[in-house]
Protein backbone atom coordinates (compact mmCIF):
# COMPACT_ATOMS: atom_id res chain seq x y z
CA UNK A 1 0.00 0.00 0.00
CA UNK A 2 1.32 3.44 -0.89
CA UNK A 3 2.19 6.14 1.65
CA UNK A 4 -0.79 8.34 0.62
CA UNK A 5 -3.15 5.39 1.14
CA UNK A 6 -1.66 4.78 4.59
CA UNK A 7 -2.26 8.46 5.30
CA UNK A 8 -5.93 8.05 4.31
CA UNK A 9 -6.15 5.10 6.70
CA UNK A 10 -4.53 7.08 9.53
CA UNK A 11 -6.80 10.05 8.84
CA UNK A 12 -9.83 7.79 9.10
CA UNK A 13 -8.54 6.52 12.46
CA UNK A 14 -8.06 10.11 13.64
CA UNK A 15 -11.83 10.58 13.41
CA UNK A 16 -12.27 7.96 16.12
CA UNK A 17 -9.24 9.07 18.09
CA UNK A 18 -10.77 12.55 18.23
CA UNK A 19 -13.92 11.03 19.73
CA UNK A 20 -12.12 9.72 22.84
CA UNK A 21 -11.54 13.11 24.56
CA UNK A 22 -15.08 14.08 23.62
CA UNK A 23 -16.52 10.98 25.26
CA UNK A 24 -14.41 11.63 28.35
CA UNK A 25 -15.63 15.23 28.53
CA UNK A 26 -19.23 14.08 28.12
CA UNK A 27 -18.85 11.66 31.02
CA UNK A 28 -17.20 14.30 33.23
CA UNK A 29 -19.60 17.11 32.41
CA UNK A 30 -22.62 14.81 32.28
CA UNK A 31 -22.84 14.00 35.98
CA UNK A 32 -20.30 11.21 35.68
CA UNK A 33 -21.85 9.36 32.77
CA UNK A 34 -22.00 9.34 29.01
CA UNK A 35 -25.63 9.62 27.90
CA UNK A 36 -25.82 6.93 25.25
CA UNK A 37 -29.57 7.45 24.81
CA UNK A 38 -29.24 11.15 23.89
CA UNK A 39 -25.57 11.86 23.10
CA UNK A 40 -26.30 14.78 20.75
CA UNK A 41 -28.33 16.58 23.42
CA UNK A 42 -25.55 16.00 25.92
CA UNK A 43 -22.97 17.27 23.44
CA UNK A 44 -25.01 20.44 22.89
CA UNK A 45 -24.63 21.28 26.58
CA UNK A 46 -20.84 20.93 26.64
CA UNK A 47 -18.69 23.94 27.47
CA UNK A 48 -14.97 24.64 27.63
CA UNK A 49 -12.82 21.63 26.80
CA UNK A 50 -15.85 19.48 25.98
CA UNK A 51 -17.14 21.97 23.41
CA UNK A 52 -13.68 22.23 21.86
CA UNK A 53 -13.35 18.43 21.77
CA UNK A 54 -16.70 18.20 19.97
CA UNK A 55 -15.67 20.85 17.44
CA UNK A 56 -12.32 19.12 16.86
CA UNK A 57 -14.05 15.78 16.30
CA UNK A 58 -16.57 17.26 13.86
CA UNK A 59 -13.88 19.13 11.93
CA UNK A 60 -11.86 15.92 11.63
CA UNK A 61 -14.89 14.32 9.97
CA UNK A 62 -15.34 17.34 7.69
CA UNK A 63 -11.70 17.43 6.56
CA UNK A 64 -11.50 13.75 5.68
CA UNK A 65 -13.50 13.64 2.39
CA UNK A 66 -11.52 16.40 0.68
CA UNK A 67 -8.23 14.74 1.63
CA UNK A 68 -9.41 11.29 0.55
CA UNK A 69 -10.62 12.74 -2.76
CA UNK A 70 -7.23 14.38 -3.30
CA UNK A 71 -5.38 11.14 -2.68
CA UNK A 72 -7.75 9.27 -4.99
CA UNK A 73 -7.39 11.91 -7.71
CA UNK A 74 -3.63 11.54 -7.56
CA UNK A 75 -3.92 7.76 -7.58
CA UNK A 76 -6.32 7.36 -10.50
CA UNK A 77 -4.21 9.67 -12.64
CA UNK A 78 -1.12 7.70 -11.62
CA UNK A 79 0.44 10.81 -10.13
CA UNK A 80 3.08 9.63 -7.70
CA UNK A 81 6.30 10.87 -6.24
CA UNK A 82 7.76 12.96 -3.50
CA UNK A 83 5.21 15.78 -3.81
CA UNK A 84 2.19 13.51 -3.42
CA UNK A 85 3.80 11.60 -0.55
CA UNK A 86 4.85 14.84 1.18
CA UNK A 87 1.41 16.43 0.86
CA UNK A 88 -0.31 13.33 2.24
CA UNK A 89 2.09 13.03 5.16
CA UNK A 90 1.94 16.75 5.91
CA UNK A 91 -1.86 16.57 5.96
CA UNK A 92 -1.77 13.86 8.64
CA UNK A 93 0.74 15.84 10.69
CA UNK A 94 -1.44 18.94 10.39
CA UNK A 95 -4.53 17.04 11.50
CA UNK A 96 -2.76 15.69 14.60
CA UNK A 97 -1.50 19.18 15.42
CA UNK A 98 -4.98 20.56 14.74
CA UNK A 99 -6.51 18.25 17.34
CA UNK A 100 -3.88 19.16 19.91
CA UNK A 101 -4.31 22.87 19.24
CA UNK A 102 -8.08 22.60 19.61
CA UNK A 103 -7.89 20.58 22.82
CA UNK A 104 -5.37 22.99 24.36
CA UNK A 105 -7.20 26.12 23.12
CA UNK A 106 -4.41 27.37 20.86
CA UNK A 107 -6.73 29.22 18.50
CA UNK A 108 -4.43 30.98 16.02
CA UNK A 109 -2.11 27.99 15.80
CA UNK A 110 -5.13 25.79 15.13
CA UNK A 111 -6.20 28.04 12.27
CA UNK A 112 -2.70 27.98 10.82
CA UNK A 113 -2.40 24.18 10.76
CA UNK A 114 -5.98 23.92 9.46
CA UNK A 115 -5.00 26.15 6.52
CA UNK A 116 -1.86 24.14 5.77
CA UNK A 117 -3.91 20.93 5.87
CA UNK A 118 -6.46 22.41 3.48
CA UNK A 119 -3.67 23.42 1.10
CA UNK A 120 -2.34 19.85 1.24
CA UNK A 121 -5.73 18.47 0.20
CA UNK A 122 -6.06 21.01 -2.60
CA UNK A 123 -2.48 20.34 -3.67
CA UNK A 124 -3.23 16.65 -3.93
CA UNK A 125 -6.23 17.43 -6.10
CA UNK A 126 -4.10 19.63 -8.35
CA UNK A 127 -1.09 17.31 -8.43
CA UNK A 128 -2.12 15.64 -11.70
CA UNK A 129 -1.91 19.06 -13.38
CA UNK A 130 1.60 19.77 -12.11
Amino acid sequence: MSLPFWCVFISALLIYLAKAPLAKAMAEEGEGRYDNRHPRAQQARLTGFGARALAAHLNTIEAFPLFAAGVLMAHVTQTTGVLVDALALLFVICRVLYLLCYWFDLHWQRSLVWGVGLLCSLGLMLSPAL
